[in-house]
C-alpha cells in the first residue's frame, strides 16, 4: 500500500492526487519584508488613511514669512508626538532662476513706475518686494545663495480621529504663531503617505521656492535645550553639545528621582551634583547605604557619621523638634506619635489594629512621663529613650508577645543601636550618615530613624537644602517607610528642601504603592542606562518612545535621559579632573589614589625625619 493509499484509503484516487515538491513548500511559506512591514488592512479616506489600527493624516507647507527666524522648526521636532517628517529640496539652476528673476523685476518696477506717473501714493509692500528681489538677484549672480525648490510634509498618527484632529489642532498653531500655513493633502493622502515614508519619492509635488539662507533654518536635526541662566551644570546635551545648565529649586516641587542598572553611573552623577550644589550655598544631607560618599564628606570639609550597632553615633527617635512660628507644640507631638507608631510597626515586624492602639498609648504615657504634653516647652525638657517606653509598655495588660520582640532593641545585641542619647550635630553644609555596617534586617529600621531625625532637623530651621537617598529601594520594603519619604517628597518644598531619590532595582521600587507618586513628585527625572530585564518597565513608567529605550539599553556609563519639567535632553555627564579624582567609585582608581595618598605620606614622614 503505498503513502496516498494510506493517506486517502482509496488506491483508486492515488493518481489524481498531485504531490506537492519540498521547494514549493519551502517557498510558499517563506516571509518577504513587505509582508512584514506592510499594516494588517489599508483603507484611503479623502482626508486620511487608515493604516490597521492607526490613522494617518497628511499635510503639506502652502506657505511662509518673509524671515524665517532660526531653529522655527524645533518646537514640531521636539514635539512629544508620533508624525513623520519628510522634507524634499530640488536644486533649481541659478543661470533659469536669474532669467525669471529679470522679468519679475521689470515688472515690480513698472508697477512702482505706473503709480509714480498717476500720483499714487508709494505701496510699501511693492517697494519691499523690490528691495528683496534685488538683493536676491545680486547674492544669486555672486554665487552667494541658491535657489531650490522645497517640499515639505508632515504624516501625524492616531488611534482615533478625536486624537488626531487634537494633534492637527496642535501642530497648526504652533506653525501659525510663526506665519507658516499648511493644508491637507485632500484627496490625495495616498501620495502624501508615499511621499513621507522612506523611499524618497515626491508623489505630492507641492512646493515653495527658498533660496540658502531661510532653507537652513528648516534644519531638522535639533533638540530641546535645557541652558538656564542659573543653576548647575547637569551635563552635556548629546544631540547638540550644547550645556544642560539647571536649577531645581526654579520648578514646581525640588525632587529628582535617578534610575540606574548598577555600574551605570547613578552614584558618580549624584556626587557630582552635591559638589556643584555646595558652591551655591545649599546644605546636602546624604544616607548613605554602601559608604560610597565617606571621601567626598572628607574632602568637602563635611560631617560622617557611620550608624551600625557598635557604632558611637546614636540617634533617639523620642526626640522633638522645637516648633515652628506656624505650628503647635499640639501638633508637632500629634506628627512625631504618629511617626514612632510606623516605626515600631517596622522594628515589630507589622502590629494588629489592637497592637496599634496599644502602642499609641504607651508613646503618650511615656512622654507623659518626661511631662512631656500638648502644652510643654520641647526646648527645656529631656526626651525619653527606647527603654522608659518599655518600662510603660510593661505596665500595660496584652502586651507581653510585643515586650519580648522589643526587648532586644533594648536589652540584646541591638540595644546599643537606638537606646541612647542622641549625640550627633548636622550643623554643617554637608553631612553624610552611612548605613552600610548595618545589619540588612535594621537597615530599613535604620534609614527611618536617620529620615526621621533629617526631617525634624529641616523643619526647625529654614534653608535651602537637598536631601539625598541613595539605593531608595532599602525604603520602599517596608510600606511604613515608603510613606514617610512620600511625605517628605510632598512637603519638602514648604521647607525649602529637594528630595534625590536614587536606585538601581526599579522593580522593588515600583511594587511599593507610594513608588509612582514619588516619582510624579520628582521635576527632575535622570535615567541612564538600563537592563533587558527592567527597560519595559521603566518605557511604560516614564511613556518613553521605542528610540529613547534603545537609547538607554545602548548607552555607556554616564549617558542617558534627562527630564525636566516638560522638557527632556539626551545627557552626556562631565566632570573635572579634580571633581572626577574626589567623586570616582571605580574600583581601579580608588586603589590608585589610595596608594598615591600612602607614598605621598611616606615622603612627608621622611622629609620630616631628615
Amino acid at each position: 500500500m503505498g503513502i496516498f493509499d494510506f493517506i486517502t484509503g482509496d488506491k483508486e484516487k492515488e493518481e489524481e492526487i498531485t504531490p506537492i515538491l519540498p521547494q514549493e513548500i519551502y517557498q510558499a511559506a517563506t516571509l518577504e519584508l513587505r509582508d512584514i512591514i506592510a499594516p494588517s488592512a489599508l483603507k484611503i479616506e479623502p482626508r486620511a488613511l487608515n493604516l490597521g489600527d492607526k490613522i494617518a493624516r497628511t499635510f503639506f507647507v502652502i506657505s511662509y514669512p518673509r524671515v524665517l527666524a532660526d531653529n522655527w522648526f524645533s518646537p514640531i521636532i521636539n514635539l512629544d508626538k508620533v508624525f513623520d517628517v519628510s522634507i524634499f529640496i530640488h536644486p533649481i539652476e541659478t543661470a533659469k532662476i536669474l532669467h525669471t528673476f529679470q522679468k519679475k523685476v521689470a515688472e515690480v518696477q513698472s508697477q512702482i513706475h505706473m503709480r509714480e506717473e498717476k500720483g499714487m501714493v508709494r505701496d510699501p509692500m511693492l517697494d519691499t518686494a523690490y528691495q528683496d528681489l534685488e538683493a536676491l538677484r545680486d547674492s544669486l549672480q555672486q554665487a552667494q545663495e541658491k535657489i531650490f525648490d522645497v517640499g515639505l510634509y508632515l504624516t501625524i498618527y492616531g488611534a482615533t480621529e478625536a486624537e488626531l484632529d487634537k494633534t492637527e489642532t496642535e501642530i497648526k498653531s504652533i506653525l501659525e504663531s510663526k506665519l507658516v500655513y499648511v493644508k491637507p493633502a485632500l484627496f490625495q493622502q495616498e501620495q502624501g503617505f508615499k511621499s513621507v515614508i522612506p523611499i524618497a519619492s515626491d508623489e505630492l509635488g507641492v512646493h515653495s521656492k527658498l533660496n540658502s539662507s531661510p532653507l537652513s533654518s528648516l534644519f531638522p536635526f535639533v533638540s530641546f535645550d535645557l541652558t538656564s541662566d542659573r543653576g548647575i551644570l547637569y551635563g552635556i546635551n548629546r544631540h547638540n553639545s550644547s550645556l544642560v545648565l539647571f536649577d531645581r529649586y526654579s520648578l514646581e516641587n525640588y525632587n529628582s528621582i535617578i534610575f540606574a542598572k548598577s555600574g551605570s553611573g547613578k552614584s558618580y552623577t549624584t556626587k557630582l551634583e552635591i559638589i556643584r550644589t555646595l558652591m551655591f550655598d545649599t546644605e546636602v544631607i546624604v544616607i548613605d547605604p554602601e559608604r560610597e560618599y565617606e571621601y567626598l564628606a572628607e574632602a568637602t570639609g563635611g560631617r560622617y557619621f557611620n550608624i551600625s550597632l557598635t557604632s558611637e553615633n546614636h540617634i533617639n527617635p523620642f526626640d522633638l523638634p522645637i516648633p515652628r512660628e506656624d505650628e503647635s507644640a499640639a501638633d508637632v507631638l500629634r506628627s512625631n506619635i504618629v511617626n514612632l507608631v510606623g516605626l515600631f510597626r517596622i522594628m515589630l515586624g507589622g502590629l494588629s489594629p489592637g497592637e496599634d492602639s496599644l502602642i499609641d498609648r504607651a508613646i503618650t504615657e511615656t512622654y507623659a512621663l518626661k511631662d512631656i504634653t500638648a502644652d510643654s516647652d520641647f526646648s527645656m525638657i529631656e526626651p525619653p529613650l527606647l527603654s522608659d517606653f518599655e518600662m510603660v509598655l510593661a505596665g500595660m495588660e496584652g502586651s507581653g508577645e510585643l515586650l519580648q520582640k522589643l526587648s532586644k532593641y533594648t536589652k540584646g545585641t541591638w540595644s546599643g543601636f537606638i537606646n541612647k542619647p542622641t549625640n550627633v550635630d548636622i550643623n554643617k553644609k554637608f553631612v553624610v550618615f552611612s548605613v552600610r555596617d548595618m545589619e540588612d534586617e535594621l537597615k530599613p529600621v535604620a534609614m527611618y530613624i536617620v529620615t526621621h531625625y533629617i526631617w525634624n532637623a529641616v523643619r526647625k530651621n529654614l534653608k535651602k537644602r537637598l536631601l539625598v537617598v541613595d539605593e531608595a529601594w532599602w525604603m520602599m520594603k517596608s510600606e511604613d517607610t515608603a510613606s514617610f519619604l512620600f511625605s517628605i517628597a510632598k512637603r519638602g518644598r514648604k521647607y525649602y528642601l529637594g528630595l534625590a531619590t536614587i536606585t538601581q532595582d526599579v522593580g522593588d521600587f515600583l511594587k511599593s504603592p507610594y513608588g509612582l507618586p514619588i516619582i510624579t513628585n520628582s521635576s527632575i527625572q535622570l535615567l541612564l542606562k538600563q537592563s533587558p530585564s527592567s527597560i519595559d518597565v521603566v518605557q511604560k513608567t516614564f511613556n518613553l518612545t521605542d528610540e529613547e529605550k534603545y537609547l538607554l539599553l545602548e548607552s555607556g556609563i554616564g549617558e542617558g535621559i534627562f527630564f525636566a519639567g516638560l522638557k527632556h535632553v539626551a545627557l552626556k555627564i562631565v566632570a573635572s579632573y579634580t571633581e572626577d579624582q574626589i567623586i570616582t567609585s571605580d574600583p581601579s582608581q580608588v586603589l590608585a589614589i589610595k596608594k598615591a595618598k600612602a607614598e605621598l605620606g611616606t615622603v612627608e614622614e621622611q622629609t620630616n625625619a631628615n
